[in-house]
């Protein structure tokens, strides 16, 4: 049912949004149904089962860290990740630009926000991600390009509230990106998951997080 379940989910997204199959603790056989089927990008959340599934699966696909991320994991991941969306605090980018210079590479990243209603969620509140983009972040992490924002809205089935956290994050990324850093590169919003990724695309977001509604509930 995988590449079934990835048509219809593929069919249901806007132009120009981008899909994450999310195949955290699912077996490498479910991502090679999915890969067959035309998908590259998949996310986990613990790196060590990341760098492990990298091993054995094809070196085209583009793996991104969506987890917490355990600064002293980092260096399992720095020489293949292509996007790591969780940075939640200054102390994780100095970390992963520190692992990416010793492989010597410029690893993309996503600056995450705390938008939810809940006190489980990670990420910067509004006035540290001002006061973080108004550094000089390129020189301060030559090692590390931070491509947009994320944000995990608040577990409800209040679908207005939902809706009013993307906004707001839609609201801070064009201000920091119009105001702040205004990179040509900067231009990821990462908002949405299974249940919430059409109020997300309405709202703006351009990269979508889903699993379960891919492969099935998770193991």
């Amino acid at each position: 049912m995988v590449a079934e379940n990835l048509d219809a989910i593929k069919a249901s997204l806007s132009p120009g949004v981008e899909l994450v199959a999310i195949s955290k603790t699912k077996p490498v056989s479910a991502i090679e149904e999915a890969y067959e089927a035309g998908q590259r990008i998949f996310g986990e959340n613990r790196i060590q089962e990341m760098a492990e599934k990298y091993e054995q699966l094809p070196k085209d696909i583009q793996w991104h860290m969506i987890g917490h991320v355990q600064d002293n994991k980092i260096k399992y991941m720095a020489p293949f990740v292509s996007l790591v969306h969780g940075m939640d605090k200054e102390k994780r980018l100095k970390a992963l630009n520190k692992e990416a210079a010793k492989v010597d590479r410029r690893i993309d990243c996503l600056v995450q926000i705390h938008i939810a209603e809940e006190d489980s969620k990670f990420g910067f509140d509004e006035s540290e991600v001002f006061a973080l983009f108004q550094k000089d972040l390129e020189q301060l992490y030559p090692h590390i390009r931070i491509c947009g924002l994320m944000g995990m809205a608040t577990f409800t089935e209040d679908q207005d509230q939902v809706r009013r956290e993307f906004q707001g994050l839609k609201r801070l990324f064009d201000r920091i990106k119009s105001e702040h850093f205004p990179k040509d590169y900067f231009k990821v919003l990462s908002m949405g998951m299974s249940g919430d990724y059409q109020i997300a695309q309405e709202e703006g977001s351009n990269m979508v997080r889903i699993g379960s509604s891919i492969f099935g509930a998770r193991n």
